[in-house]
C-alpha cells in the first residue's frame, strides 16, 4: 500500500535518507563499544540534526497545507533525527572530562 502512494522523488528521497541514515548507528555502536567520541564533531552532529528537524517540519508543514497525513518518508526523517540525537547524548556522556 505505501508503495503505491510513493513518487520517484519521494522513493529518490528515501534512497538518500536511508543511506545518510545507515552510518548513525554504526557511530553510535563504536561509541558504546569503545567508550570514546574521539574524532566526533558535535558541531557538525547539531548541524547534521538541524537539518534533520528542518526535513521534518518542511514534511509535517507541508501535510498541514495539503490537509493530509505526512508522507511515509517523514518516517525517515524522525528516525535518522533519534539517530543523531542519540549519538549527541552520547558525545556528551563519552567525551574526555578536562
Amino acid at each position: 500500500m505505501i508503495a503505491q502512494t510513493l513518487t520517484i522523488p519521494q522513493i529518490f528521497e528515501a534512497g538518500m535518507l536511508i543511506c545518510f541514515g545507515i552510518s548513525w548507528p554504526v557511530s553510535i555502536l563504536k561509541s558504546i563499544r569503545t567508550r570514546h567520541v574521539t574524532g566526533k564533531s558535535l558541531g557538525f552532529m547539531v548541524l547534521v540534526f538541524i537539518g534533520y528537524l528542518s526535513g521534518m517540519t518542511a514534511k509535517f508543514v507541508a501535510a498541514a497545507v495539503d490537509n493530509q497525513w505526512p508522507q511515509p518518508v517523514t518516517i525517515l526523517y524522525i528516525l535518522n533525527g533519534l539517530f543523531v540525537a542519540t549519538d549527541i547524548v552520547l558525545y556528551f556522556k563519552y567525551r574526555p572530562k578536562v
